[in-house]
C-alpha cells in the first residue's frame, strides 16, 4: 500500500456481517441487506406511532388504522424489490439484461436503483390507498416522513460494500477505496483517492432531511396540510441526489474515452435526470399543500 498521507485508508470492514454454513448451502448476511430489513422496521415504527398520534392529523382523524398499516407493509416490500430492480434493468442496463434476461430476477447478484424503488413504492401505495379508500396525499406524507432513515442507512452499506463510490479527489477527507476504485483514476500514478459520496448522499438525503421532515411534523403539525410532507420528501431527495452527482463516479456503462464524465444529456448524469422530476413534482405537491 503506497502513503497516502492527504487521504483516508479505506476501513477493513467485510460486506458480509455473518454467515452460517449447513452442508453446501451458506446463508450469509449482508450489511445491504441489514440495511433494507432495519429501514423497513425503522419507517413501520415511525408510521405507527405517527398514525397513533391523533394530534398530528386535520380533525385529530388519522387517515389509516394499524391493521391496515401492518397490510401495506408487505405491498410496500414488494414495491421496493420490484420497482429497484426493474428500475436498475431498465435506467442502468437495459442493453445487457436484453441479452441475459434470465439475470433479471437474481437481485442477490446486486443492481438497485432507488428511482426505481421509488416508483415501485409510488404504485403500491397507489393501489392499496385506492383499494381501501386510504386519502393518497396522507399515505404519501407517510411514507415519506418514514423514508429518510432507511436511505442513510443504505448509504452506508454501499460505503462498506466499496461500491458506488465518488469521483477522483484530493481532499482531506477523501478515501481510497479497495479494488477497481483504487485503479480507476485515469491519471493516476498512485493509489487513486476519491469523494466518499455515497456518505454525503447518506448525510444529505437521510440524516438532514429526515430530521427535517420529523420536525415538521412533530413540532409543526405538516401532517394536518396533505401533500406537504411528501411534497418536501420528493424535492428534497431529487435536490440531494442532484447535489451528489457533481461528486459521484458515473456508472461504468456510461463512461467513454469521449465522454469520461459519463454524462447523458446537457451534460447532467443519468440520475441528475431522473431526479429533475422529482423535484419539479415535489415543488408542485409542497406548494398545493400550502395553498390550500
Amino acid at each position: 500500500m503506497m502513503n497516502l498521507p492527504a487521504v483516508i485508508q479505506f476501513p477493513d470492514i467485510s460486506p458480509v456481517l455473518f454467515s452460517i454454513e449447513l452442508g453446501p448451502i451458506n446463508f450469509a448476511l449482508h450489511w445491504y441487506a441489514l440495511a433494507y430489513i432495519v429501514g423497513v422496521a425503522i419507517a413501520w415504527f415511525l408510521m405507527m406511532r405517527a398514525i397513533s398520534t391523533a394530534r398530528l392529523w386535520s380533525h385529530e382523524t388519522p387517515p389509516m388504522t394499524r391493521p391496515q398499516l401492518d397490510d401495506l407493509l408487505s405491498w410496500l416490500v414488494l414495491g421496493i424489490i420490484l420497482g429497484g430492480r426493474l428500475g436498475y434493468v431498465l435506467f442502468y442496463k437495459p442493453e445487457y439484461y436484453l441479452a441475459n434476461p434470465l439475470e433479471i430476477p437474481m437481485v442477490w447478484q446486486g443492481g438497485m436503483a432507488f428511482h426505481g424503488g421509488f416508483l415501485g413504492v409510488v404504485v403500491a401505495a397507489y393501489l392499496y390507498g385506492r383499494a381501501h379508500q386510504i386519502s393518497l396525499l396522507s399515505l404519501a406524507d407517510i411514507l415519506g416522513m418514514a423514508t429518510p432513515a432507511g436511505l442513510l442507512l443504505g448509504r452506508m452499506a454501499n460505503f462498506i460494500n466499496a461500491e458506488l463510490w465518488g469521483r477522483p479527489s484530493d481532499a482531506p477527507w477523501a478515501v481510497v477505496f479497495p479494488g477497481d476504485a483504487a485503479q480507476a483514476c485515469a491519471t493516476a500514478t498512485e493509489l487513486c483517492a476519491r469523494h466518499p459520496s455515497q456518505l454525503y448522499e447518506g448525510l444529505l438525503e437521510g440524516l438532514i432531511l429526515g430530521t427535517l421532515l420529523l420536525v415538521l411534523v412533530w413540532r409543526f403539525g405538516a401532517l394536518k396540510k396533505p401533500g406537504l410532507i411528501a411534497g418536501i420528501f420528493i424535492a428534497g431527495y431529487g435536490i440531494s441526489r442532484f447535489i451528489v452527482e457533481f461528486f459521484r463516479q458515473a456508472d461504468a456503462q456510461f463512461i467513454t474515452p469521449d465522454n469520461p464524465m459519463g454524462h447523458v444529456f446537457l451534460g447532467l448524469s443519468m440520475g441528475q435526470i431522473l431526479s429533475l422530476p422529482m423535484i419539479l413534482i415535489g415543488l408542485f405537491l409542497a406548494a398545493r399543500a400550502k395553498q390550500k
